[in-house]
């Protein structure tokens, strides 16, 4: 058996107690320090049959304090659109030029809009947008007429849920620079999210357990 390294050890001192959400924020504010500014994140497993489809979980949800990460967005888009995407602070705004330049090579963003009337010339893009998730869909609302409010939340810090194959939901809910109050704030924000996006089919509560933790830190257990 390997020995402990000196941070683990010092994080047994956390235990495997369960935590308020507040409890929980103010904790990871005494974690071991680290060079950069971690992302504080919240894990959820969910009571759902992810066999069945129609128990699955999928959603968007505005954090009010942001998430802390400055979000880089492609618009795909033409005419009125493109004005409004720029007017909104969208990073990158084009049409077959953008495309054309994606299919080459360029990935510098993190989340892609687009019209609907792009989406037949996007969908040569799948090989390489799928695999990495940026794929624009209408579930998670990143494909719309309404660029300009779609830009301006993405900014604001909206974010999109989804459960995994093993009825697992992991978000990034801000940076260990923020106040506690702020984590309390965006974790339950997000919770309220989920719970109205509960499959009617669900049987119970929907959250079967969920943990606060930041990059390099434990997982607390959180009771929500």
């Amino acid at each position: 058996m390997g020995r402990a390294t000196k941070r683990k050890k010092e994080f047994e001192k956390f235990g495997e107690k369960p935590y308020t959400l507040a409890d929980a924020a103010n904790t990871i504010s005494g974690f071991p320090k680290t060079n950069f500014d971690e992302t504080v994140e919240l894990h959820f497993h969910l009571n759902v049959n992810v066999k069945t489809s129609d128990q699955s979980v999928r959603g968007t949800v505005i954090l009010p304090h942001g998430t802390g990460k400055i979000v880089k967005i492609a618009v795909f888009c033409k005419g009125a659109h493109a004005d409004q995407a720029k007017d909104a602070g969208a990073d990158f705004v084009g049409a077959n030029d953008l495309i054309e330049k994606v299919a080459k090579g360029f990935l510098d963003f993190d989340v892609v809009v687009s019209t609907p009337e792009m989406m037949r010339d996007i969908s040569k893009l799948g090989k390489v947008l799928g695999p990495r998730g940026l794929m624009p869909s209408p579930k998670a609302g990143t494909v719309t007429t309404d660029i300009e409010r779609v830009v301006k939340e993405l900014k604001g810090g909206r974010v999109e849920f989804k459960a995994d194959k093993q009825g697992g939901v992991h978000v990034g809910i801000g940076k260990r620079s923020f106040k506690s109050e702020q984590i309390v704030d965006n974790a339950n924000r997000l919770i309220e999210a989920l719970n109205a996006a509960k499959p009617a089919s669900v049987k119970g509560a929907l959250v079967k357990t969920a943990a606060l933790s930041t990059t390099m830190g434990p997982g607390l257990k959180v009771s929500v």
